[in-house]
């Protein structure tokens, strides 16, 4: 969430980074809004000075209080009880703007209205180009006995599917990899969340109310499914008070995460690409403001760490102002190549939030002992995601004679070293 202060000082600013994600932003409204506000916060300070001054004078006369002036107090505290409703109605249509507000692009982030003006920063390895035709991973995955598409949409629907066998274990090794190398390698805390949290959690990540057409809800209980632990991570420290010293927290997070994915009606329909239901390991940092630039860098670093021990080819990708994420100030793609399917697939998206999401949920943190609070900025990025990891991981160890040959990096977690043609 954006403050009223930024917003009041630097308007032009925080109006030209809004536009720049193809915002309407109604910061004309906001303001006015907000001076209405101050100005009945002040007319109420004075009505009140004016009860105190006539309430001290009848205590020094000794004497009883006038007709006029029990009339006069009578309506003072009428008018400050309308005046006080009158804020309070004033600020909840402030609230209400805010909450809207996506957070204000960093300088740095390429102006363009959508992903056609993302730039590539750097690409790390070639895209592996066997001499013989890879099969997508709709269709190894059958023949292997690794992906069931058809009892994923008989169970659940289109979108849903079954991995069994080797698809299930390699899936389950891949995870408890990437989270040993963040908890053991890159000092992260580990974190077991709960998929379904409250409302609030929510829209302290900034999921909510924009995205509630993508969300999971369950009516009876007012909880929904999150779309990526960072909507819980996030929510670890919400309403508390950092100690000075404590900065920074890192966590990391296997968890489910739940998309109806309704804006991408149409899109990426074969295969496991695109889905409502499936696994993700999301880092996520608590840091100092003057930090998050080195924590951004660092995090980036971790997850194509993870794909070059993997063996993919990637590129790392940054997201143009119309592409980055609601919460985010910045955000760094890691795509990886994948032949089947003959494109980049993203694996991990990095992205820094500056106070945003900790304005939203009121978590602040003490510079120094005894110090007044500041709010901390928070980052966060998959490390990695699967399904698309498995799809190239298929797809790039596809061998001539149709099995797959597993990364050496995750044999002692598979027990295995290829997934051969059954039978």
């Amino acid at each position: 969430m954006l403050s009223i202060q930024q917003i009041v000082e630097n308007t032009d600013r925080v109006r030209e980074r809004l536009v720049s994600r193809g915002e309407d932003p109604p910061l004309d409204r906001i303001i006015e809004i907000d001076m209405r506000r101050r100005s009945l916060i002040a007319d109420g300070d004075q009505l009140r000075a004016r009860r105190n001054e006539v309430s001290k004078a009848i205590g020094a006369s000794k004497q009883k209080p006038s007709p006029e002036q029990i009339a006069e107090m009578r309506d003072v505290g009428e008018r400050i009880k309308e005046i006080e409703a009158e804020a309070r109605e004033a600020q909840s249509t402030i609230d209400e703007l805010m909450i809207a507000l996506p957070n204000l692009p960093l300088d740095d982030v390429p102006v363009g209205p959508d992903e056609s003006a993302n730039v590539i920063v750097e690409q790390v390895g070639e895209p592996v180009q066997p001499d013989f035709e890879v099969e997508p991973h709709w269709d190894s995955g059958p023949r292997l006995g690794t992906i069931n598409l058809e009892a994923g949409a008989r169970m659940s629907g289109a979108r849903f599917y079954v991995l069994s066998g080797a698809g299930a274990q390699l899936q389950r090794a891949l995870i408890s990899w990437m989270l040993d190398i963040h908890v053991r390698t890159n000092g992260y805390t580990e974190i077991y969340p709960p998929l379904l949290v409250r409302q609030e959690t929510m829209t302290g990540s900034g999921n909510l109310p924009k995205f509630k057409s993508n969300l999971y809800h369950d009516d009876e209980t007012d909880l929904w499914l999150i779309p990526t632990a960072e909507v819980a991570l996030n929510a670890l420290h919400a309403g508390e008070i950092i100690e000075a010293g404590m900065l920074p927290l890192k966590y990391v997070a296997h968890s489910t995460s739940f998309r109806k994915e309704d804006t991408a009606a149409g899109r990426d329909t074969r295969g496991i690409k695109r889905v409502h239901q499936f696994e993700k390991v999301e880092m996520f940092r608590f840091v100092e403001p003057d930090d998050s630039e080195g924590a951004f860098t660092e995090m980036v670093g971790e997850a194509t760490d993870l794909c070059a021990r993997l063996g993919f080819a990637y590129r790392i990708v940054q997201l143009a102002t119309g592409d980055i994420g609601f919460q985010a100030a910045k955000t760094f793609d890691i795509v990886v190549w994948s032949p089947g399917v003959e494109e980049w697939l993203e694996v991990s998206s990095i992205s820094t939030c500056e106070a945003f999401q900790t304005r939203r949920n009121n978590t602040r943190y003490r510079p120094e002992p005894r110090a007044g609070t500041k709010f901390p900025h928070t980052l966060n990025g998959s490390g990695l995601a699967l399904p698309r990891v498995m799809i190239a991981l298929m797809e790039n160890g596809l061998q001539e004679d149709g099995s797959i040959v597993i990364p050496e990096v995750l044999h002692p977690y598979t027990g295995f070293d290829r997934i051969e043609n059954p039978g």
